[in-house]
């Protein structure tokens, strides 16, 4: 007879994080919590992120658990390293490892930094925009907001677990999409809508890549909702 157990174990889930310089570091920031695709990693999240808004944000950027080599690509003949968030296998487990360690991450910079509360924004492209969602919905209005880039919504949005918030929402497609047909992802829009604030959407010429355009469209939507009084 094969029986399978487990048994609970600690990991240390990485994340990079950048504090814009200012005259008065006593003032509270809205604090951006970044997370990248598939095959990606915190590093080239931050460069994203940052272009976005390196002025009036703290931004953390926060690294997948799952590591493997990729076949393509390489750095000085090394193998390149990308990480990735949810599998099918056993999803609640990824699910709750992301809860606790964005709840974990805004408490530990609070401690460090001055950060609004009322201003916490999450960032994701591809795989991790739904993990976003459902921290969101979890946890009502402790979410300013959510900007997802090419990327799904829970499978079981439709159920009574997610909860109403203010939280606004940023949906960003590719009409050429190859993993998120653009027919599919304008109707996460009306769905998304059942609980969230205010949900805009829009959509650019490209594939399933963080397009460039959208990095001024995201950060005019995130200065709306930052000087907003």
């Amino acid at each position: 007879m094969i029986i399978e157990q487990s048994v609970e174990q600690t990991i240390k889930m990485h994340y990079d994080l950048y504090v814009p310089e200012r005259e008065d570091a006593t003032q509270p920031l809205p604090l951006l919590i970044a997370l990248h695709g598939y095959e990606g990693n915190k590093e080239s999240m931050m460069n994203l992120a940052q272009k976005i808004n390196a002025e009036d944000c703290i931004i953390a950027s926060l690294q997948a658990p799952n590591g493997f080599f990729i076949r393509e690509g390489s750095e000085g003949g090394m193998p390149r390293i990308g990480f990735g968030w949810m599998m099918t296998y056993k999803s609640p487990e990824t699910i709750s490892l992301h809860h606790r360690t964005v709840t974990a991450m805004i408490e530990k910079i609070a401690e460090e930094y001055p950060i609004n509360r009322q201003q916490i924004f999450l960032l994701a492209f591809s795989q991790s925009c739904s993990l976003n969602y459902r921290f969101a919905f979890t946890h009502p209005n402790q979410i300013r907001g959510v900007v997802a880039v090419c990327g799904g919504i829970p499978g079981d949005w439709q159920e009574d677990k997610y909860q109403k918030s203010d939280t606004d929402i940023l949906i960003i497609a590719g009409e050429s999409d190859e993993f998120y047909p653009i027919e599919r992802v304008r109707t996460f829009q009306p769905a998304m809508q059942m609980r969230a604030g205010r949900v805009d959407f829009q959509s650019f010429p490209v594939g399933h890549i963080f397009m460039r355009e959208a990095l001024p469209v995201i950060n005019h939507w995130l200065l709306e909702r930052i000087n907003q009084r």
